[in-house]
């Protein structure tokens, strides 16, 4: 079983690279966030592997860290979730935002990967919501700010500004994870035309 390859960049593919480790080019399927950091043709890259064997193939999954390996098994433990869904997934957020969406239930944000449905999505912060690992980086200001905006027990500015960000059109969560940040970045003491400002800032990253 393959776990890691490491060799030189040969060519990309639209959803895989081939990599020449010692003369043999192996091909190896990966997330379109990990094709987009990989180096250049002729550099040398190291891949954590998933190897998949079946009656009639082998095929390879490539991923940036062991933690984006771990995430693309555990998604798989959802029903509906196959090795294209979890690759859309890892493509469209990242680990850290993965996690955080997960860990708020906040489907609108997984369902924003191509080929996942609102069931789908349902289905992966429920299923997985006691089984984030204990690696993943969650942004515990925004899970902590999430609650406190459900409860009523926010800061009136950071109400406003979530409540503001949600008239926009954007998800309770997704907003209270953007005022959560935008409060790092302003302050305490920040009013609700700064927050809703750096809020906005941080939902266009």
């Amino acid at each position: 079983m393959i776990g890691k390859l490491k060799g030189i960049v040969d060519s990309f593919g639209t959803d895989f690279l081939i990599l020449d480790v010692n003369g043999v080019g192996y091909q190896v399927h990966c997330s379109a966030r990990t094709l987009g950091h990989l180096p250049h043709a002729g550099d040398p890259a190291t891949l954590s592997i998933e190897t998949y064997v079946r009656e009639d193939q082998i095929k390879l999954f490539g991923f940036a860290s062991d933690a984006e390996r771990e995430w693309f098994r555990l998604l798989q433990t959802v029903q509906g979730v196959g090795a294209k869904v979890a690759l859309s997934v890892l493509s469209t957020l990242t680990l850290s935002e993965l996690g955080t969406a997960i860990a708020m239930r906040d489907k609108a944000s997984v369902s924003r990967s191509p080929g996942v449905g609102a069931k789908v999505a349902e289905r992966i912060v429920t299923e997985l919501k006691d089984k984030v690992p204990a690696f993943a980086d969650i942004d515990p200001g925004a899970v902590h700010l999430a609650g406190a905006v459900d409860d009523k027990r926010a800061p009136r500015p950071v109400m406003d500004a979530v409540s503001a960000l949600v008239n926009l059109g954007y998800g309770q969560p997704q907003a209270a994870a953007a005022i959560a940040a935008a409060a790092r970045t302003a302050g305490d003491d920040a009013d609700v035309a700064t927050l809703i400002r750096q809020g906005l800032k941080e939902l266009a990253k």
